[in-house]
């Protein structure tokens, strides 16, 4: 990054932590006649305190969909906790397929997919999970601690509460076809509950692995786990990003994950998606994040642990951390692959000349600029210009 000093030299300055350009003779582009450029709308929400939520002695949820959150067009969000021996009994969303991060304890799940293949898996803090659009799948808590995980969904109009649950189902079709369709006396299913579980009590799941009713189906040969913690990080010197695309994570056709982690004082720099909606759940600490969306439209808003954010495609944006500790944030992308532009690597791919005509600056001066991406810059972290 540059220093104050030198910022003032390229005709920009540093106010109140990030950077804008000035350019006192220059005017934004007119809009067209009769038109109306509405300003930024709010892009942070507290998906933990959303009053779109459900609870009960098994386990929370809460969730930001478009009625929530209504930029968050492409993605919706939610934060899920099951207490031992609490279960998401089995279901399937018609609309959206589901990804998933373990932020505490461990959880079970089971899916089946249309060729009949089904896969039991543990998860653990650092796995996600990836159900495609229409599986059938259920979730469980494993063991005597809680677990807390957040789902995301490639449609920001889904509803994990408008979803297709097997007792919803079971529950308002005539006892007589539920009887033969499981052949199970009448009387017996005359007896089943009248009303959607949701989210049920059962036993406490222990680590050995349940048999299924038929031990014989073939198990599932496309992993539904994938342990993003893992992967190997992007370093930089303000800190480091990880990133889970298709390429890493196959079955995961839809969405890309990402981890980064901010140290105090560090910024995210400039930069933006060309192929996707950026949709962000923070972790641990605190930050600001600034969406640039054309026509001098910019807006700065504060976010902490159990906010999300949204950054629509192609909106440039950054992110500081404002606070003592790390600022720790995962991310969703609404694209299988990942793809960035930054602002640094962007001035370096142009010629000297035309980036010195932008700023009406000394060419000499603009060679000295940053020759690659910054990513993450440090706090102290300063390149003087002379």
């Amino acid at each position: 990054m540059l220093s104050g000093a030198s910022l003032a030299a390229l005709g920009l300055a540093a106010t109140d932590g990030f950077t804008r350009v000035l350019s006192p003779s220059a005017q934004a582009a007119p809009a067209k006649e009769g038109s109306k450029i509405e300003p930024l709308e709010d892009f942070v929400f507290d998906i933990e305190n959303s009053s779109g939520g459900w609870r009960g002695p098994a386990g929370t949820a809460t969730e930001a969909t478009v009625e929530e959150f209504p930029v968050s067009q492409s993605i919706a969000g939610v934060s899920m906790r099951l207490n031992p021996g609490g279960f998401r009994e089995l279901h399937w969303h018609s609309i959206a397929a589901e990804w998933a991060y373990v932020l505490e304890g461990r959880v079970r799940t089971t899916v089946i997919s249309p060729n009949g293949t089904t896969a039991t898996d543990d998860f653990e803090v650092g796995d996600i999970w990836y159900f495609p659009k229409g599986h059938g799948h259920m979730l469980q808590c494993i063991g005597d601690k809680p677990c807390h995980f957040l789902l995301g969904f490639d449609s920001g109009h889904f509803s994990e509460f408008g979803t297709f649950s097997i007792t919803d189902w079971v529950s308002n079709t005539r006892p007589d076809i539920i009887a033969r369709n499981l052949g199970l006396p009448l009387e017996i299913v005359q007896k089943f509950s009248k009303k959607e579980l949701y989210i049920g009590a059962g036993a406490i799941a222990l680590d050995q692995k349940p048999k299924n009713i038929d031990p014989t189906i073939e198990p599932s040969q496309n992993p539904h786990k994938f342990r993003l913690i893992d992967v190997r990080p992007e370093e930089f010197p303000g800190g480091s990003i990880r990133v889970c695309s298709q390429k890493e994570f196959p079955i995961n056709s839809t969405l890309t994950s990402a981890l980064m982690t901010l140290k105090p004082g560090a910024f995210r720099e400039l930069h933006w998606h060309p192929n996707a909606d950026e949709w962000q759940y923070v972790i641990k600490g605190s930050g600001q994040i600034t969406n640039f969306g054309s026509h001098s439209r910019v807006k700065t808003m504060d976010y902490s642990k159990g906010m999300v954010a949204f950054v629509k495609q192609g909106y440039g944006h950054f992110i500081e951390n404002t606070g003592p500790e790390d600022l720790e944030v995962l991310i969703l992308f609404s694209a299988p692959d990942y793809q960035e532009i930054s602002l640094s690597a962007w001035l370096a791919a142009n010629p000297v000349q035309l980036v010195a005509d932008h700023f009406g600056l000394d060419p000499a001066l603009v060679a000295k600029l940053p020759t690659h991406r910054i990513g993450i810059s440090a706090k102290q972290e300063k390149t003087e210009i002379n």
